[in-house]
């Protein structure tokens, strides 16, 4: 009796630890989930988003000191003249040659030859928002060759700087050194920053040594669209060198150029 009580525990037994495990496995299992086959990818900003976005971060992390030099250097380039100065739609686009960051000599009437220009100005690869800026444009850069079109950015660094600033930012375009802002004072987009921030750009980057003079100059971050007869059809003119023409914008522009 003794033995037969023993060998039912003994059967017993695995039926036991069966059943713990089956509770075990209830408590740990989970609802099932939806499967999909490709997470959505998330969109990339646009330019205009991208440039805003760096505007809140600079605004949130900035003492109020640095916030105001640079609020009044925009103040006073809005009421400096250059904004009326500056070549418009309808006027003829100044033709000249510069050197692109290989030292190679560039015309633009030899582009107007061969299709509209995008003609943009950046104040130079220390600028975030000129490299914001430059980005879109490559990757805009298709659609304005699809178009016909052919982009052309001047910028017053000396070509070394302007050659950084196209490898860093792997740019298949032509970057070209206005030293001296010659080319952009035919444009009338010169402006002259205030003392403050002049100060603030040479303590902080050396604006002088990446222009090769101490003029304090820069150009406004205009876009310029010009057709092939030399007539400039868009442009885009704006004190504040935070705000950029939208590089989707320009390519439809050229598309109903085309119309």
């Amino acid at each position: 009796m003794k033995a037969l009580h023993i060998l039912t525990l003994c059967l017993a037994l695995p039926v036991l630890h069966s059943c713990n495990n089956t509770k075990k496995e209830q408590k740990t299992m989970t609802p099932e989930q939806p499967i999909t086959e490709h997470a959505m990818p998330k969109p990339e900003p646009t330019q205009t988003e991208a440039l805003e976005e760096r505007k809140s971060n600079f605004n949130k992390k900035a003492d109020d000191n640095i916030k105001k030099t640079y609020r009044e250097g925009l103040d006073a380039v809005a009421t400096s003249g250059v904004l009326e100065h500056a070549k418009n739609v309808g006027d003829t686009a100044p033709n000249f040659t510069l050197k692109n960051a290989l030292g190679k000599d560039v015309t633009l009437q030899d582009y107007l030859q061969q299709g509209p220009v995008v003609l943009v100005w950046y104040r130079g690869g220390w600028c975030p928002y000129c490299n914001i800026n430059l980005h879109y444009l490559q990757e805009e850069l298709p659609n304005f060759k699809a178009e016909g079109a052919n982009l052309l950015a001047l910028t017053p660094e000396l070509p070394d700087q302007s050659l950084k600033t196209s490898e860093k930012n792997e740019l298949d375009f032509e970057v070209l050194s206005d030293v001296g802002n010659n080319v952009a004072r035919t444009y009338g987009v010169v402006y002259k920053l205030t003392d403050d921030v002049a100060q603030k750009y040479n303590e902080k980057f050396d604006l002088n040594a990446h222009n090769g003079d101490a003029s304090n100059e820069l150009p406004l971050a205009a876009t310029y669209i010009i057709n092939t007869d030399g007539t400039i059809a868009y442009a885009f003119i704006d004190a504040d060198y935070r705000n950029r023409a939208e590089p989707k914008d320009l390519t439809a522009f050229l598309k109903n150029m085309k119309k």
